[in-house]
């Protein structure tokens, strides 16, 4: 197995229906254009509030993703 080099990225994803929604938006949206995606971290989670329940999931996401060596 060789060395590998990562480099880290921030994301947020939003759901109206759960923070895993939310979770897979973000890593879906991300790797249309990000590649090598090889893992995430739940960093932060929030929600909104509207009409006094849950409006919408916020969570933050740093994915990791290889550098390819040529």
């Amino acid at each position: 197995m060789s060395d590998k080099v990562y480099a880290v990225t921030k994301v947020v994803g939003t759901s109206k229906k759960s923070i895993e929604d939310a979770i897979e938006n973000a890593i879906a949206t991300a790797s249309k254009s990000v590649k090598n995606l090889d893992w995430f971290e739940v960093v932060e989670t929030r929600g909104f509030i509207e009409n006094g329940k849950v409006g919408w999931y916020q969570v933050a996401l740093e994915l990791g993703f290889r550098y390819e060596k040529n």
